[in-house]
């Protein structure tokens, strides 16, 4: 996410990936507070960067290093509270359009200090720029335009390194943050689809209506390749807060079953999240949406391939299903949580609390 506030234009050009104890990002930080007076100055201000344009930007560059799926959620946010019109669908247009360029962790091998190393997001950013793929005439926190820059940066990623990967070469030719939809997910759910052996998954429902639950039934040795795990009611109202699920996945991993069982939730995930694994399934089951309405056994499939996310069950019985369903009781009836999940809106929404 701080690569993508820099590529955004609203931080230094190579503050995002700076190793906090250096020396430079003690500089970077002194910088950075001249600049900000500077922007006072000349009277910049955040919406005068953060645009259609300018996210669209930001987007670019986080399927380019293989961002985190958490950016979707921020960035519908970021959208709303500057009122510029960005919807989820427009993440899967950028992801079509654009290669993964870095070869970073959790699905590769490097670090983001060793993208300082090679060139940092500025690189990156001047290669997508090259390809058309960035809009170089939106503003920066500096004032200079995204081109001005990016003009000293080389046009290509030097020869000496392999974790900025060539235009001609990329990781992957199309982003890695995919929008799959289906009967389950009519708004949209948001997938890692990059590095997978087994883009392709039907298998039984394991449904699991807490993050505790699920994680105790891997850690005891009931989940099974093939199987697809139900963690519902953890989205922004059913949570609430959307909490992230990595305990039940860095759980699978630790199982040996990252590559041969499914899961999906309509919470969130950390960012060193990998595997046949969708969040942000919207709508949420608190709110009623079909992740609330599976039951245990039932086939699902996650399809990377075809963008697809389905309950295999007939139409007439999902509905007979929805008939007699009914909300749980709110976890909180008191306090900010209990006005956050009243408040929150969907995740294809970016989980805003004014969406009124």
């Amino acid at each position: 996410m701080s690569s993508a506030f820099e590529a955004l234009g609203i931080s230094l050009p190579y503050s995002s990936t700076m190793a906090n104890p250096h020396d430079e990002k003690m500089n970077s930080a002194k910088e950075s507070a001249k600049v900000l007076v500077e922007a006072i100055q000349k009277d910049i201000k955040p919406r005068d960067i953060v645009t259609r344009k300018s996210i669209e930007n930001a987007v670019a560059v986080i399927m380019a290093t293989g961002g985190s799926t958490n950016a979707v959620l921020h960035f519908l946010a970021i959208a709303h509270a500057a009122d510029v019109e960005w919807t989820i669908d427009d993440f899967e247009r950028v992801r079509q359009k654009t290669p993964v360029l870095c070869d970073l962790k959790p699905s590769g091998k490097y670090l983001a200090v060793d993208l300082h190393r090679a060139g940092g997001i500025p690189q990156v950013m001047k290669m997508l720029l090259n390809a058309d793929l960035l809009h170089g005439d939106c503003l920066t926190i500096s004032g200079q335009t995204i081109a001005e820059v990016l003009r000293d940066v080389p046009d290509q990623p030097r020869a000496d390194q392999d974790v900025i990967r060539p235009m001609n070469n990329p990781m992957y030719t199309q982003g890695h943050l995919a929008i799959l939809k289906g009967n389950l997910s009519p708004e949209g759910a948001v997938a890692k689809i990059t590095g997978l052996k087994n883009p392709v998954i039907t298998g039984p429902a394991r449904v699991f209506d807490d993050e505790q639950s699920a994680l105790k039934a891997i850690l005891d040795g009931k989940i099974k390749p093939g199987d697809v795990m139900v963690l519902r009611y953890l989205g922004p109202k059913g949570g609430p807060g959307m909490p992230e699920m990595l305990a039940p996945t860095g759980a699978l991993i630790g199982a040996g079953l990252g590559e041969s069982v499914g899961l999906i939730t309509d919470g969130r995930f950390s960012g060193g999240t990998w595997g046949m694994v969708v969040g942000h399934v919207a709508p949420e089951a608190a709110a009623g949406g079909t992740i609330a309405l599976v039951d245990e056994g039932d086939s699902i499939t996650i399809d990377a391939l075809q963008l697809k996310l389905e309950l295999n069950v007939a139409e007439a019985e999902i509905a007979k299903r929805r008939t007699s369903w009914k909300a749980p009781a709110p976890r909180y009836i008191r306090g900010v949580q209990a006005k956050f999940a009243f408040n929150a809106s969907s995740a294809s929404k970016g989980a805003v609390l004014d969406n009124y």
